[in-house]
């Protein structure tokens, strides 16, 4: 982006210092507006592996499909390419489709963060279990419950049913070679029934131009633009809905303050399920202004329109 950002300020006399004062004295906002047209990106994301999404943070992917018994592992190369390192026969929930409810006996559609390793477990899960994030933001605004959604092992003594509760279960020599190769902190776990792949760039294009929209309303008190970039059934993550929302941001924008917002190690990823055109998105934001100042990790769930904007279902 910085090559860019010289690039353009270079074909204005050669970076000259009446360009310069051009951008420090709203400049800057005209160059904002180049990110938020798909055609800026295209060329960002023509050589990149977009088999599992849009990935600028680097991590492990475990990739679970429940109609074929499979929890696979991949790994991306120099070239951030994923690259397929394992692949371990797996049990999931003796009931098909997306766990609604505690006891439904179905394994979580979704992506889910591992949040923890227990290295002491009752012997039926094996030597050791990995605790996965379920139920995640999305699963929490649908009402989803349940907990304790797991990858282990079989029990160290005795026989199981080819069925877990929910959990996926692996054989524990694959749950060792499993543990020895990844980073849970920096691993994503996808699940679904049968995973699907192909995505078109475009899509990814033209969500990361919504998204820069949505970021450049918001630095520039723009309400109305930054409020149409949300879902009329948006859902915040402390259960706030729209019109809530609205009423809390036409207060906050209301101010006019200046703002300073930075998004980076954007992760688009197609979100699991029957619905079509939903993507998870997670980066890290900077946010400055007069009266306060956030910088961490954000999530949001978009879905991509027909006429290539994006609209925010919920955020966390």
């Amino acid at each position: 982006m910085v090559k860019l950002l010289f690039i353009s300020l270079c074909t204005v006399s050669l970076f000259s210092s009446e360009s310069l004062m051009l951008y420090k004295s709203g400049g800057k906002k005209l160059f904002d507006t180049q990110m938020n047209v798909p055609s800026y990106w295209s060329g960002s994301v023509f050589n990149k592996d977009l088999r599992f999404g849009y990935f600028e943070r680097t991590c492990a992917l475990l990739t679970c499909s429940k109609d074929k018994g499979v929890l696979e592992l991949y790994v991306p190369d120099a070239q951030k390419r994923f690259s397929l390192k394992k692949r371990f026969n797996a049990f999931t929930g003796k009931n098909a489709g997306d766990k609604v409810v505690a006891g439904d006996l179905k394994t979580p559609i979704g992506i889910y963060t591992l949040v923890e390793k227990k290295r002491q477990v009752d012997p039926f899960y094996g030597p050791m279990a990995f605790v996965t994030s379920y139920p995640n933001l999305y699963d929490r605004i649908r009402g989803k419950n349940g907990t304790g959604i797991w990858i282990h092992g079989v029990p160290l003594n005795g026989t199981r049913d080819p069925f877990t509760k929910g959990c996926i279960a692996i054989n524990n020599n694959d749950l060792i070679q499993l543990d020895q190769s990844i980073n849970p902190a920096n691993t994503l776990l996808i699940i679904d029934s049968s995973l699907k792949q192909g995505v078109s760039s475009a899509a990814y294009s033209a969500i990361l131009a919504g998204l820069h929209q949505w970021k450049y309303a918001w630095t520039y008190n723009d309400l109305d633009t930054y409020l149409a970039s949300y879902d009329p059934s948006f859902k915040r993550s402390d259960g706030m809905n729209f019109s809530q929302f609205k009423a809390y941001k036409e207060r906050i924008f209301s101010k006019n303050e200046d703002k300073t917002i930075l998004l980076d190690h954007l992760n688009i990823i197609p979100y699991p399920g029957e619905k079509q055109n939903l993507f998870w998105v997670t980066f890290n934001q900077l946010y400055v202004s007069d009266s306060h100042k956030f910088e961490g990790e954000k999530s949001l769930l978009v879905r991509l329109n027909p006429n290539q904007s994006i609209s925010i279902l919920t955020e966390e």
